[in-house]
């Protein structure tokens, strides 16, 4: 699995429409998210129709128009966005479970190959699917604050910064391969 350009931006999209939730934004407008990641704003509308029809954005027309998030940050996972937009997540067709290929090896149950990208496609799934955007708009947001930063959309505000958990949980520990940074983040920011 190699996430597209179009993959990235339509998860950066919905991050930003997300952090513009969070802050009290109701609508953003298109070109307002394509200036926020240097895009085109035809390419980026393009990407917006795609979540559009599949449900995870919302559009308003008229003067005052814009794009929201088409359902709660917390229901959308990473992994049906990446889905969505570009195809299964499994490195070859024979271990995919939404578009399954049969491979060109005499023995496909006992192949070691096959075997091995069936842990590489589990691993990438368990990770993108256990992510919501919620999740990833949190850290997104967390981190920004304990730098100093404005969150994107909240007119240049700067968040006061929160101050660290207390507790080292995460810290310094070794995660699994399917225990990276959000979820240390995750578990540093922990309130």
């Amino acid at each position: 699995m190699k996430l597209s350009k179009r993959g990235e931006y339509a998860l950066r999209s919905l991050i930003n429409l997300g952090i513009a939730a969070k802050v009290g934004r109701s609508l953003v407008g298109v070109a307002e998210l394509a200036k926020a990641e240097d895009l085109s704003v035809k390419f980026l509308e393009q990407i917006i129709q795609q979540l559009r029809e599949a449900g995870y954005v919302q559009s308003v027309r008229g003067k005052h128009g814009g794009y929201r998030l088409g359902k709660p940050a917390a229901r959308i996972t990473i992994g049906s966005v990446v889905r969505l937009i570009d195809g299964p997540l499994a490195p070859i067709g024979c271990v995919s479970q939404t578009a399954y290929e049969p491979c060109n090896c005499p023995d496909e149950a006992h192949c070691g190959l096959r075997m091995l990208m069936l842990d590489v496609r589990n691993a990438i799934a368990a990770i993108l699917d256990r992510y919501t955007l919620a999740d990833v708009v949190e850290v997104t947001t967390r981190k920004l604050a304990t730098s100093g930063r404005p969150l994107p959309f909240s007119a240049g505000v700067p968040v006061a910064a929160r101050s660290k958990s207390k507790s080292a949980k995460g810290r310094g520990a070794r995660t699994s391969p399917t225990e990276g940074v959000i979820h240390q983040l995750l578990g540093d920011y922990a309130i």
